[in-house]
């Protein structure tokens, strides 16, 4: 797995590519909790376009960024959910919890 995000004008995206796993959620979580406390910004948008796989551990991943960004007062969306990652989101109800933002 592999994760790059870009700054611009208050608006962070970070971008997942691979499979989101609890092989690597941990290191995914660090990353992210970087990204965001360093950028501070106004939006953060979570990327998985590029996720081949995801379970459980990618849904816990969504929801502590979900916390993360609570706690530093930007709002979080999820981007352009790949097949996997958007089954995984609907089955534990988020797409009613987090903005989804699908198709750009």
């Amino acid at each position: 797995m592999e994760i790059r995000s870009e700054k611009n004008e208050g608006k962070t995206v970070a971008y997942i590519y691979g499979e989101i796993d609890h092989h690597n959620a941990r290191l995914a979580r660090e990353k992210l909790d970087k990204i965001i406390e360093h950028d501070r910004p106004i939006s953060f948008y979570l990327d998985l376009s590029s996720v081949s796989f995801c379970d459980s551990s990618g849904l816990g991943l969504v929801m502590g960024r979900l916390r993360k960004c609570n706690t530093v007062g930007c709002t979080l969306t999820v981007q352009n959910p790949s097949g996997a990652a958007m089954k995984i989101l609907e089955i534990a109800g988020m797409d009613r919890i987090i903005r989804i933002e699908k198709g750009e």
